[in-house]
């Protein structure tokens, strides 16, 4: 076993990972101040650089171990999309109720920017976003018994620092119209979380027997449902904080441990041919994506194709983009519901996927079929969006159905391609994963559905398409400056050039 880290050793960490993480957000929000550019764009260049300078100048190895709580953190991914979940079920239940719920908020947020694209709220935000990641990983470790490791022993203490973090950073100079309910709703948020996750937990272990279902699958359905019967909940700063900063802070972690791994990772045999296709198919699924609903579907607006697309890949920095409001409220609104359609679709995905990993090859003719019903909901999808005329609700159910048929489409549609290659069914895996950047494969191979090479690797492997977003997020930023409407050539000319790369990738 580990060695535990020593007093001061631990305290150090903790300085480290808190002025390691946050910056990095802040710096992001700074860079693209001004602009309609998203600032996940930014997390991504500046988490991948600063984990290759960790490596590089010898400060740390490969994967960060000399900094275990960063790798603690990148394990957060879960406690992030709880709160994304719970949104979507919300919606959703407003969507299919017919249900009208808007009026006045609670918060009113302070305007002053206390650095450059970043308000003081916004701040707070942020800051209390890590606390309570830091603080429900640290308890769930604590009572689960899990991560054994060098942290093992400060459990306790990394609960105790998040959930104090959690509780008391609200801004005080926010506009609240009734406090001891603002903080009580924040408390029952963070019991809500834990409980989701500690019963999501137990279900995945007692189904595990039968089918490998991952426990991000039971926590989308648990979260999700809560929402739905809670429609009506008004968010304290737990769910506000989450949904502003979370992914961001979760992105970053596992961008610093991606990054740390670009050195070594080349010389791994196999890996060159799942950069390849995970660079190229982000541009084919992605730009595939949005030239179908610009050409079928005939809209080139970004209410459509940003939600559309977070929910059709499950894309973790688009859905990051969304919920923090980069590309206007109807997209924020529209994307938890989005990101939430496709889950209900996973019990096939994960099924197919854990016979896959137990024989070691894609369950070819479950995955053809499964390929066959993505096309048929993706045409419907595309029809009904084009008749929708701008109707909300009409807009709303037709990307509900492109989300699913879309993924369907993109996960089995690129594995079967996948299965066509010499690549293992872990590395198929990871390649398609990181080129859709699909958060729930992402947290099923760090769950280990794929073994324990493949958990290690994944967060690099994840990490490096993400070079391809400064040309997503330069096309939604254009779009944004142009009314929202996206150029369509480029589109067009981006997606055949993921079409061609992902082909050189058999070949590699």
């Amino acid at each position: 076993m580990t060695e535990p880290l020593s007093s001061l050793a631990f305290l150090n960490q903790f300085w480290i990972i808190l002025l390691f993480l946050i910056p990095i957000v802040l710096i992001s929000r700074t860079v693209v101040a001004g602009t309609r550019y998203s600032a996940i764009l930014i997390v991504v260049i500046f988490g991948l650089a600063m984990g290759y300078i960790l490596e590089v100048s010898e400060v740390s190895n490969p994967g960060l171990n000399d900094f275990p709580l960063v790798g603690f953190m990148a394990q957060t991914t879960i406690i992030a999309l709880v709160a994304s979940f719970f949104v979507g079920g919300q919606e959703l239940r407003k969507i299919l109720g017919k249900k009208d719920l808007e009026g006045s908020d609670m918060v009113t947020p302070s305007d002053e920017e206390i650095l450059l694209g970043t308000s003081r709220t916004q701040f707070f935000f942020i800051v209390r976003a890590f606390f309570i990641l830091l603080g429900v990983q640290g308890l769930i470790s604590l009572l689960l018994g899990t991560n054994q490791g060098e942290l093992s022993s400060y459990y306790p203490i990394i609960a105790y620092i998040g959930f104090i973090g959690a509780v008391i950073l609200i801004d005080n100079k926010a506009v609240i119209t009734n406090k001891h309910l603002y903080l009580r709703k924040g408390l029952l948020e963070l019991v809500l979380i834990v409980g989701v996750l500690l019963l999501s937990y137990f279900i995945a272990q007692l189904i595990a027997p039968m089918i490998a279902l991952p426990q991000i699958f039971f926590a989308m359905m648990i979260s999700a449902g809560i929402g739905a019967v809670f429609y009506r909940w008004e968010f304290g700063p737990t769910m506000r904080s989450l949904l502003f900063a979370g992914i961001p802070i979760v992105l970053a972690a596992n961008f610093l441990v991606g990054g740390s791994r670009i050195g070594e990772a080349f010389e791994i045999p196999g890996v060159n041919a799942v950069l390849v296709y995970g660079f190229f198919g982000q541009l084919l699924w992605m730009f595939g994506g949005i030239a179908l609903l610009m050409f079928f579907a005939r809209t080139t607006n970004a209410r459509n194709l940003a939600p559309g697309m977070a929910g059709a890949l499950s894309h973790s920095g688009l859905t990051g983009a969304c919920t923090a409001g980069d590309f206007g409220k109807i997209a924020a609104k529209r994307a938890p519901i989005m990101i939430n359609v496709p889950f209900f679709g996973h019990i096939f995905v994960f099924s197919v996927l854990a016979v896959s990993a137990d024989q070691g090859s894609l369950w070819i003719w479950p995955a053809l079929l499964i390929v066959a019903v993505g096309v048929g909901l993706t045409i419907l999808a595309l029809t009904n969006l084009r008749k929708s005329k701008g109707e909300d609700r009409k807009e709303v159910t037709a990307l509900m159905q492109f989300s699913f048929g879309w993924q369907l489409c993109a996960v089995f549609g690129g594995l079967a391609f996948l299965s066509m290659s010499s690549l293992a069914i872990d590395y198929a895996a990871m390649a398609q994963a990181s080129a859709i950047s699909h958060f729930g494969l992402f947290a099923a191979i760090q769950e280990g559905m794929f073994g324990s090479d493949a958990a290690l690797l994944i967060p690099f492997v994840f990490s490096m398409p993400f070079l391809v977003h400064p040309l997503v997020f330069f096309m939604f930023g254009r779009a944004m400056e142009n009314n929202g409407d996206m150029p369509v050539i480029p589109v067009y000319i981006m997606a055949g050039a993921g079409l061609l790369g992902i082909l050189a990738a058999l070949f590699i």
